[in-house]
């Protein structure tokens, strides 16, 4: 009788932790997954760390609510930082708020310094708005000097417009000199046009030497005409030879374009011959047909 009663016993114990199991399982599996990933054992508490809408507070223990607390509290600290909307000031201790009043006030002064459009010269200092309106004054100069930024030529003193006005006329003179579409030829000095015209004659010449585009001819001189009709020449000799689709045919010589066929007949022999390239049987002669071997023979 005892023995039937133990065995029952034992297969009530297997049967309740089965039943543990499934319930485990179950439980697990309606759980909602944080940041895409299954959670662990602390996934709630990661999620309430974090602020993220699966948290569930009643399930965290008093020491976990505590460290929760801390990471609202850190967080709601660098939204303020941030300028966030989620900010509360209301949460910010004495020491956060005061930290966080200096670090605003930093950030606008580094900001009006910068000329960044953030900037409140309200909330700056008598000393900070000098040094402020002192960097802005440099910055105007710097952009009027570079034709770069807004420039108010109001807002220079005499020697500074002075010094503005000689380094717009050294610009424009440099853009004379790189041929740039901003040059004003009109606002050239004698010497300086005459520099300005030996380097636009200097940069055809050597668009001309390299084929380019921009290429004027009637600006050579006699002597440079000869040099580039010469290097043009030979640039299309070179293409011919290539195959290439540049190749003027019609500007060679008759030497040129008889070793030109000879060479081309000479190609097209040896790849007709070896049977390695493009071969055209029709350009062969009689005796150069008879050396060639007769593919219709070969088995396939």
């Amino acid at each position: 009788m005892k023995r039937p009663l133990g065995t029952l016993v034992v297969l009530l114990v297997f049967a309740l932790l089965s039943l543990a199991q499934d319930t485990g399982s179950a439980q697990r599996t309606n759980q909602v997954p944080v940041s895409g990933q299954m959670p662990g054992p602390n996934g709630n508490l990661s999620a309430c760390q974090h602020g993220w809408t699966e948290c569930d507070r009643s399930k965290l223990t008093p020491s976990e609510a505590a460290e929760v607390a801390m990471a609202d509290r850190q967080r709601n600290v660098s939204d303020c930082r941030d300028r966030m909307s989620s900010c509360n000031l209301e949460k910010l201790s004495d020491a956060e708020r005061a930290a966080l009043a200096v670090a605003g006030h930093d950030d606008n002064v580094v900001a009006c310094n910068n000329g960044y459009g953030s900037c409140d010269h309200s909330q700056l200092t008598a000393s900070e708005a000098r040094a402020v309106a002192q960097a802005e004054h440099l910055r105007n100069v710097s952009n009027c000097k570079s034709g770069i930024g807004d420039c108010d030529v109001s807002k220079l003193t005499q020697n500074e417009v002075a010094e503005v006005a000689a380094a717009q006329h050294a610009r424009n003179a440099t853009d004379c000199q790189e041929g740039m579409a901003l040059c004003d030829p009109s606002k050239l000095t004698a010497a300086e046009a005459k520099d300005a015209a030996t380097a636009g004659h200097e940069r055809n010449l050597t668009n001309c030497r390299n084929g380019w585009n921009d290429c004027n001819h009637s600006n050579l001189t006699t002597q440079e005409t000869r040099e580039v009709e010469a290097m043009e020449h030979d640039r299309n000799l070179s293409d011919c030879k290539a195959g290439r689709e540049t190749c003027q045919y019609s500007r060679l010589t008759g030497p040129e374009s008889g070793a030109l066929t000879d060479a081309e007949h000479v190609r097209n022999y040896r790849a007709c011959l070896k049977g390695f390239g493009y071969c055209d049987r029709s350009r062969l002669t009689p005796s150069e047909l008879k050396a060639i071997p007769d593919i219709s023979a070969v088995p396939r």
